[in-house]
């Protein structure tokens, strides 16, 4: 088979660009003039090597005269590509190629830099403590006994399970579902609910992941200031200006910042969005029964319009890959319709393992126990911080957001005696936010000498500014 022409010369020009093909030349590969045609045939081409990375395309307008269409056509086209990852934009610019299909990376949550062998904290992950885990022989026997073992039907959420958790629920939802973790669960609902280009008000800052699955749905963040009691009304107002189809927000132990919903500022939401019936709120409990502070809600409120995620992977095991959502029948039935393309249903094994912990006395004073010694962890931490100038506010949660007077240098020196933690930037949407660091506390030793070390070294990765 003769092998066809490059239309673009994938050795680098002088300033870093590659010659690309003219627009004649690129209308006489694309045969199918349609929008979908011309991003069918682009991606073959992409994927053959015959447009190479960075090579610069035509204009949209120079393209589509000589395919006889429309610009909008073109443009129909190149938002296809854009979506995956296939050209880049770059503004009056133009656009070059990218490279093949791929998939969106979540750069948020990468770990920062390469230690090799030379890490000895790890202050990033703000994973539970596998010493603090209840054991689970127990729950997993009771779940291999569930009704209807290795029945195909698709299961939303077995009966133990639903009336587990119904009762601890901040509101009566008129659906369930069992999904697997609670970032699965927001990026079902994100899928269900949003299209690109949408806005979402979230939290400033916010966790990491639900940014990287913001990023991954090609939706726009609107930033929302928050206090100790969660977001704040008349910042909510403002976002709502942009008219964004969803509010998400973590209604308590937040990440990074360590604040829970109160009952009175639910309330104050709910009264701002009561008029805004175009956005979904979306509420994210990633702490779950871990969590200190009461589990209130919007859907109190709101009941029509919110569905609370809860994971219960923090409490119970990151391997039981558990999170319940419940809320409004048809926002929730789009999310398990989504679900029938891949893994159909929970396993009902795990949903009623989890069912049996979550009814346990013995596994309750399990994670009660689990829960004090993270307070501990988090409070002496905050504590030795606080007496050499350095105040934290988290009041809850597995991490705390340290103040910093440059993230760079800050992480530079935690590197430099093979410590790493999160820097705050990749929490946040906007430039304008303060340095910080989130500092995760779930696995520290509770020994006085070691946190007396580590707050040491943290205070003084705190006050390194960046050489002038």
């Amino acid at each position: 088979m003769s092998r066809r022409t490059p239309l673009s010369d994938p050795r680098p020009e002088e300033g870093g660009g590659s010659p690309g093909p003219s627009a004649g030349e690129l209308a006489d590969r694309l045969p199918d003039s349609s929008a979908r045609g011309i991003a069918a045939s682009m991606t073959d081409l992409i994927r053959g090597g015959e447009l190479a990375p960075g090579a610069a395309l035509p204009t949209v307008r120079a393209l589509a005269a000589r395919l006889g269409v429309s610009p909008g056509t073109v443009a129909d086209a190149w938002a296809v590509l854009r979506k995956h990852r296939m050209i880049t934009t770059l503004g009056r610019r133009g656009s070059i190629v990218s490279g093949p299909p791929t998939v969106a990376h979540p750069v948020r949550y990468e770990r920062v830099g390469d230690f090799g062998d030379h890490l000895t904290q790890d202050l990033t992950i703000a994973a539970p403590d596998p010493a603090l885990l209840p054991p689970l022989e127990d729950a997993l026997l009771a779940g291999a006994r569930t009704p209807r073992l290795n029945d195909y039907a698709r299961t939303a959420v077995t009966p133990a399970l639903l009336d587990a958790v119904r009762g601890t629920w901040p509101f009566e939802p008129e659906a369930w579902l069992a999904v697997g973790g609670g970032f699965e669960g927001v990026h079902l609902l994100g899928q269900a609910l949003l299209v690109p280009g949408d806005r979402v008000a979230v939290e400033e800052p916010t966790a990491v992941r639900l940014l990287d699955i913001l990023d991954a749905l090609e939706v726009r963040t609107v930033p929302v200031a928050c206090d100790g009691e969660g977001p704040l009304p008349e910042s909510l107002t403002e976002a709502l200006a942009a008219r964004p189809a969803m509010f998400l927000s973590q209604s308590r132990a937040q990440t990074p910042c360590g604040w829970s919903l109160t009952a009175q500022r639910a309330g104050a939401l709910a009264a701002v969005l009561e008029d805004a019936a175009n956005v979904t709120v979306v509420e994210d409990d990633g702490a779950g029964p871990l969590a200190a502070r009461p589990a209130h809600s919007i859907g109190a409120h709101l009941p029509d319009r919110t569905v609370l995620v809860r994971s219960y992977s923090k409490a119970y095991g990151p391997d039981l890959r558990l999170a319940v959502l419940g809320g409004p029948r048809g926002i929730v039935e789009k999310a398990r319709v989504l679900r029938t393309y891949g893994t159909g249903w929970t396993s009902r094994i795990l949903q009623d393992a989890l069912a049996h912990l979550l009814t346990d006395e013995a596994t309750a004073g399990h994670v009660e126990r689990a829960a004090r010694h993270y307070e501990r962890r988090r409070t002496g931490l905050a504590g030795l911080l606080a007496e050499r100038g350095v105040p934290t506010r988290n009041e809850d949660g597995l991490s705390l957001w340290v103040p910093v007077a440059d993230e760079t240098s800050a992480l530079v020196t935690l590197a430099a005696r093979g410590a790493t933690a999160s820097p705050g930037s990749h929490f946040c949407t906007s430039s304008a936010h303060t340095p910080h660091l989130r500092v995760a506390v779930s696995r520290l030793s509770e020994d006085a000498a070691s946190l007396e070390a580590t707050a040491e070294l943290i205070a003084r990765a705190a006050r390194a500014n960046r050489p002038r």
